[in-house]
């Protein structure tokens, strides 16, 4: 046993441990698709044998054996599991004990035992008499998905406090209140510019930097475990230069927590983003890979993805953010607009060897495929336009087990 009890009152008696199973039927999160699992938890409880009313004494779970393996979908890395639970108190005196361990376990492969740390929490005596304590559900987090484990059995105690009074003890504790959540605020989007001028090569004056305005695109994306609907904002703008614009494709207003480690040099975003108007075809952009390890739990984001627009044809040419690819240890996530939405609208001037039709060269940076007539895309009806939790793809571990490797929040951008 590693874990030790540790008493935060004073008269508390020395520690003892004991061991009880039970059956336990846990329940894989709905984004892996695996049914549930029976199996048995094993779990040794240390808490100690005798204490007084007012002392503090903290009580250790720890899992002699978890009632799942990790499925045989992926290899759970380093420090990314962590589990919770609850342990009852009855008896003399009657409480719920949330219980909860530190994200730290080895590698663990496909089909591997789960190994999980050792939960933690501290129970107020107020009442002489016999407390027993009983370990009941509890989930597992790894990689931002829950596993939840329930009995499926009455399950017996494995710890007694034999609790004597005590002088000046203090009333019952009463519980936290739950923290509400703290409202963010949208930025108001930034106007778009009406451009003024039709841009041509070699021309010195007029406009040369066009701002677009932030855009809801509804995305549809294929991830390597099924399918996920979600919307992000998007903005396009873009620079002059020459006949051609340079393209900066921003996610707005995001920011992304990791849910586990990921090296560096390990990620790296795609777009296709879609001509309309007088130009047909689209223009490849990209962003680079993640320069820096993230650490799990560090916000992250979709880095600005920057590509060259050579104009294919004279006239009014709109620009939509496209198909978004991201590559990720080795995986693939596809995410399809479920309609086009218009971010910029520029005046274009033809440019030998430019995009129209998706015919460009590649010193254009544009391809060709993805478009219907107008430069839009299928509306295949996506239904869920909640936050984008469908971008999941960026550790490729992540994104297997439960397809939502990335959380965003409204209101904020790191860069």
């Amino acid at each position: 046993m590693t874990a030790a009890c540790v008493l935060l009152g004073v008269g508390a008696g020395p520690a003892q441990a004991a061991e009880v199973s039970y059956a336990t039927e846990c329940v894989p999160p709905s984004i892996s698709g695996l049914p549930p699992v029976q199996g048995t938890t094993k779990v040794e409880i240390t808490a100690p044998a005798t204490a007084k009313v007012g002392d503090e004494v903290e009580v250790v779970w720890k899992f002699v054996q978890a009632a799942s393996k990790n499925p045989d979908l992926i290899d759970l890395p380093a420090n990314s599991v962590q589990p919770s639970g609850t342990l009852k108190a009855a008896g003399a005196q009657s409480a719920d004990l949330a219980m909860q361990g530190p994200r730290e376990n080895p590698a663990i492969p496909k089909g591997g035992d789960m190994v999980l740390s050792d939960m933690k929490g501290t129970l107020k005596l107020t009442t002489p008499g016999e407390v027993t304590l009983t370990p009941d559900a509890y989930a597992i987090n790894a990689l931002s998905t829950d596993t939840k484990c329930t009995p499926e059995e009455a399950v017996k105690s494995a710890a007694t406090i034999n609790v004597t009074p005590g002088e000046g003890s203090p009333p019952p504790e009463s519980p936290d209140p739950t923290d509400s959540a703290t409202p963010t605020t949208s930025p108001t989007p930034t106007p778009t510019p009406t451009p003024t001028t039709s841009p041509t090569e070699g021309d010195g004056g007029g406009q040369t930097d066009f701002t677009g305005k932030e855009v809801q695109v509804p995305y549809e994306c294929k991830t390597p475990i099924g399918d996920k609907d979600a919307t992000s904002p998007v903005q396009i703008n873009a620079k002059k230069n020459g006949g051609s614009f340079d393209l900066t494709v921003q996610f707005k207003k995001s920011v992304m927590d990791s849910p586990a480690d990921i090296p560096k040099d390990s990620v790296k975003p795609y777009m296709e983003v879609v001509l309309g108007g007088a130009d047909k075809g689209t223009v490849h952009v990209e962003g680079p890979t993640n320069s820096e390890d993230i650490k799990s739990g560090e916000p992250i984001e979709i880095p600005d993805l920057t590509g060259t627009y050579k104009p294919g044809a004279s006239g009014e040419s709109t620009l939509a953010p496209g198909i978004l690819t991201i590559e990720a240890l080795g995986t693939t996530t596809t995410c399809t607009p479920a309609k086009s939405e218009v971010s910029l609208t520029l005046d274009t001037t033809e440019q030998a060897g430019g995009a129209s039709g998706g015919s460009g060269s590649s010193s254009g940076g544009t391809s060709s495929g993805g478009t219907s007539p107008d430069g839009g895309l299928a509306d295949t009806g996506a239904d869920d336009h909640g936050v984008l939790k469908a971008l999941a793809l960026v550790a490729g571990t992540a994104v297997l087990l439960g397809g939502a490797v990335f959380t965003f929040m409204p209101g904020r951008r790191v860069r």
